[in-house]
């Protein structure tokens, strides 16, 4: 708006400034605030469109979604955009249905069709029931489907081509932000109005004492229209348009510089809520570990063995009998949600999730072959794993026509099904109770080298059972117990260490054993002296109050299940005010992801369902890139004060002296251009300076800003007040004294005396973006030359400044300064930077 009235204003500038002053004198002054608005909407521009393009390289790297397709007779990894009608792609809970098809084979597969049809009861598909519809969701089971439809035939395409997507909502600081601008505004449109007000009575004044009030010339136009472009400036520099800007030029910087950095940002606000986090919750498997599992313990029949990366393990268990062997082939091959396949080159290759592929590579090495197998049964129903059950269950015939039933799952939950168990002569006999113990603490004992255990067991199913009955939950007989290891990622423990100093709690959630996640969590650093360690079951019981009093203390949540995790990051955030981001790849970890004020999912190990819930997407699922998003979090939140901290006091200083100018004196000593132009260096260069800062080690080592803290801290405020008042100081005296002081005389001192007011306002506003990039410290010098952004700000501002004192005088109404004025300017600019680290000294509360 403020833009569209100073172009209106340099219209009337031109015609009335031609028609008494002539071309090409008279078109200085329109000319001057035609090439500011220009100069302002350019760079406004320029930025803006580079933010879009930002936008959609991040969109391309959010839509990297890649499924497995059987294609010319084998199966492959494929991204979603270069499938066909006719592939065969393989689903499994958690995955979105990648284009329209037909249900082929698969178990108990049910489809959340929500995002289609907005019913939120799944729909169970089968071969009664085939049809599988794009942009839905696997809630349970699996399945093949054959693609017949794919892109903008599919009914999602169609759903889509009739809307399109909206941008980004306004961060929560962006609202801040304009709030606050919009206060300014306001205090800016009342100061304008006083100011035009004051100045044209005084031109009426002068007018009726010389007794021309009846006698209007073009000269009395021209500065009545001076009057009102300065009123129109004083409001152009009171809007601070700079701060939506810099807060998406501080985004957008982050957002890329965070790409770099291996976190791909889904939602703007997210960079800064990150900054702001208190507490992180975070899985365990692939975020803290590096989610390669592999079997390096088995209790097999009793029998105890490391397998230690022995890629031969037959020989380890080579005096258990061969229907033990046979038994355990049959478990490991048929109960599984993996597949074992040849790629193009003939290599073996294992699929499936990491838990998955350790077992078929243990099943492997024990001399096992898959695809035999496979063959000699048939698979009469699969129950796939599911996090609420913690178990995977399928029913096989053999080839005799006996059913058998073999599940798998979490340890203590299968041997609590199971009744018998296979002794070393391979025999099934009951199970004592010194079997149980012996098997329990051999479950502890594993557990406590941070081992991940599963159980396996089968049982014979009676003739008659059908794909509709429910697998048998009881009466097993126990094969044995296998231990999977998955090593702690390097880093990770300082990370936590790093966390830990910024303030920042973090929480172990998993789903494996309370002593396996204890060992973890130890050999992280986040289980510490006086930390709690719970089980979901556990914790489940709680009421609201013991909660409250528990919540803080917790540091590892063991056996939890969905829900757990949920009520968890619920509490934290409504009881306890904390800001809480989370962690989590699986599709049970998409409440807690939905809930919490960030969510982080796994780019990885991720499951479509997680990421679509998340707002940023770790690329390489490391916690160590979960710090640097809270570094750059932090950044963004700071460097943003910076900004409004610098842009504040140029605006008060304007302000102030334009205004009390114009009532005292009747004239105000910076013109619509030169304001412009202070306002270009504040609002858009400033903010390409000051929100392009990258971070430092030092900000993980303050205490995050939390829900309440107040975006204006009293530090900022002593900094703004301090350095405007020694700027107002040095123009009133300049005004006053400043012939006097500078030896100025002539008829042409009123234009020196301005242009020397002039430049040291902006030397002042130079010297004090360089102050602005510490708000604490006194060195504000260090690491400066690391910031290429800043320096051309800073050096492409002091050239300008230059050309237009010495050349542009017609545009600007300034006059060529001698190089003793310009040193003396420039001194007095200077002076504002240890009159700031003065300040700096001046001791105020935090908040």
């Amino acid at each position: 708006m403020t833009l569209m009235i100073l172009a209106a204003c340099a219209f009337v500038s031109l015609i009335v400034g031609i028609a008494t002053e002539g071309w090409p004198k008279g078109a200085h002054d329109g000319l001057g605030i035609v090439a500011s608005i220009l100069l302002v909407v350019f760079v406004t521009a320029s930025s803006d469109y580079r933010q879009s393009l930002q936008f959609k390289d991040l969109d391309k790297e959010k839509k990297k979604i890649t499924v497995q397709v059987t294609r010319s007779g084998y199966r492959q990894k494929l991204s979603i955009y270069d499938l066909l009608a006719g592939d065969v792609v393989h689903l499994s809970i958690g995955d979105q249905v990648p284009a329209d098809g037909l249900f082929l084979s698969g178990f108990s597969l049910l489809i959340n069709e929500s995002s289609l049809t907005g019913e939120s009861e799944p729909v169970a598909v089968n071969a009664e029931n085939p049809f599988l519809l794009s942009g839905t969701k696997v809630q349970d089971g699996s399945c093949k489907m054959l693609i017949t439809t794919v892109g903008m035939r599919t009914q999602w395409g169609k759903l889509m081509a009739t809307l399109s997507e909206g941008g980004d909502d306004e961060t929560p600081l962006q609202v801040k932000l304009n709030g606050v601008a919009t206060i300014i505004g306001k205090i800016g449109l009342i100061f304008a109005v006083v100011t035009f007000a004051v100045l044209t009575e005084s031109l009426f004044r002068r007018k009726i004492s010389d007794g021309t009030y009846l006698s209007w010339t073009g000269d009395d136009a021209l500065e009545l229209l001076e009057f009102f472009a300065i009123a129109v400036t004083i409001v152009v520099v009171a809007v601070p348009e700079g701060l939506p800007l810099a807060v998406t030029l501080s985004l957008a910087f982050a957002m890329k510089k965070m790409m770099n950095d291996k976190a791909l940002v889904r939602h703007l606000a997210a960079c800064e809520t990150m900054g702001s986090a208190t507490s992180i919750c975070s899985d365990k498997t692939g975020t803290l570990t590096t989610n390669h599992m592999t079997v390096v313990k088995a209790c097999i029949c009793g029998k105890i063995k490391e397998v230690d990366g022995v890629s031969d393990s037959k020989s380890l268990f080579s005096e258990l009998p061969d229907s033990v062997m046979m038994m355990l082939s049959q478990s490991i091959f048929n109960n599984t949600g993996g597949d074992v396949v040849f790629n193009q080159d003939g290599k073996r290759e294992i699929l499936g999730t990491p838990t998955e592929t350790a077992i078929l590579e243990f099943g492997l090495s024990l001399g096992g072959d898959f695809s035999e197998v496979r063959k000699a049964s048939t698979l009469v129903k699969v129950e796939p794993f599911n996090s609420a059950k913690k178990r995977m269950g399928v029913v096989i015939q053999l080839p005799g026509g006996a059913l058998q039933a073999h599940c798998k799952g979490a340890s203590e939950i299968i041997l609590a099904s199971c009744d018998k168990y296979l002794n070393e002569e391979g025999n099934v006999v009951p199970l004592d109770k010194a079997t149980i113990d012996h098997l329990n603490a051999t479950i502890d004992s594993f557990a406590n080298e941070a081992l991940r255990t599963l159980c396996l067991a089968y049982m014979e199913v009676p003739d008659g059972f059908s794909a509709n009955d429910q697998i048998p939950a009881d009466g097993y007989t126990c094969i044995g117990i296998v231990g999977i290891k998955d090593p702690v990622r390097p880093g990770v423990k300082e990370s936590v260490a790093i966390c830990r100093s910024a303030g920042i709690t973090v929480r172990m959630v998993t789903g494996d054993n309370i002593n396996t996640a204890k060992a973890i969590a130890r050999e992280c650093g986040i289980l510490t002296e006086g930390g709690i360690a719970i089980e979901g079951p556990d914790f489940r019981t709680k009421t609201e109050e013991e909660l409250t009093q528990l919540i803080p203390k917790i540091q590892v949540m063991a056996r939890s299940s969905p829900l757990d995790k949920h009520t968890l990051v619920k509490h934290l955030r409504t009881k306890l005010d904390e800001v809480v981001a989370v962690t989590g790849d699986g599709t049970n970890d998409a409440p807690a992801l939905h809930e919490a004020d960030i969510g982080l999912a796994m780019g990885i190990a991720g499951t479509e369902v997680a990421k679509e819930s998340a707002d940023v997407i770790i690329l390489d699922d490391n916690f160590s890139t979960i710090v640097t998003v809270a570094k750059w979090g932090r950044s963004v939140y700071i460097n943003i004060q910076k900004f409004v901290q610098f842009q504040l006091t140029v605006n008060v200083v304007a302000l102030v002296v334009n205004f009390s100018s114009a009532c005292l004196t009747g004239s105000a000593p910076l013109t619509a251009v030169q304001l412009l132009w202070v306002n270009m260096i504040m609002d858009t260069l400033g903010a390409l300076a000051l929100a392009t800062e990258p971070p430092n080690n030092e900000l993980m080592k303050r205490t995050p800003v939390g829900r309440k803290g107040n975006f204006i801290s009293n530090i900022m405020w002593r900094n703004i007040l301090g350095q405007s008042f020694y700027q107002f100081l040095v123009i009133w005296y300049l005004q006053t004294e400043g012939k006097w002081l500078f030896g100025i005389k002539g008829e042409n001192s009123n234009l020196v005396l301005n242009t020397l007011i002039f430049n040291c306002f902006v030397f002042c506003q130079v010297f004090n973006e360089v102050s602005s990039r510490e708000m604490e410290k006194i060195n504000v010098f260090e690491g400066i030359l690391n910031n290429k952004v800043f320096i051309a700000v800073l050096s492409s501002t002091v050239i300008f400044q230059f050309i237009i004192i010495q050349f542009l005088g017609d545009f600007a109404n300034t006059t060529p300064l001698t190089f003793n004025q310009w040193i003396a300017c420039i001194f007095i600019g200077f002076i504002g930077m240890p009159i700031a680290a003065i300040v700096k000294m001046i001791p105020v509360g935090s908040s």
